[in-house]
């Protein structure tokens, strides 16, 4: 079975005690899922390339794309996600491996 990957790029955080508290519900509910966490950065340690900004950058691995998607779906991710609120504006997807 295909592996799948979240990824999430932040463009702007203007609450990062909102975001620290989703960190912490955001990790339970991705552990539970099933899900590893590979890179959490807050920017540095990023190279950006081409159009690329050196942005937090957070990406998980799960088994298969139907964990991913549970586990975003989940009761623990929402409330993970109504913790966040308004406090930052990111690009989460969900991609699945080729391999």
């Amino acid at each position: 079975m295909k592996k799948a990957y979240w990824i999430v790029q932040y463009k702007a955080v203007s609450d990062e005690a909102a975001l620290k508290e989703y960190g912490k519900l955001a990790e339970i509910a991705l552990v539970a899922g099933g899900g590893k966490l590979l890179v959490r950065t807050a920017g540095d340690g990023v190279l950006p390339f081409e159009a690329g900004i050196a942005e937090r950058t957070v990406v998980v691995e799960f088994d298969n794309l139907d964990k991913a998607i549970v586990t975003r779906n989940g009761e623990a991710y929402q409330a993970a996600m109504a913790a966040l609120g308004n406090a930052a504006v990111r690009d989460f997807r969900i991609v699945e491996a080729f391999a």
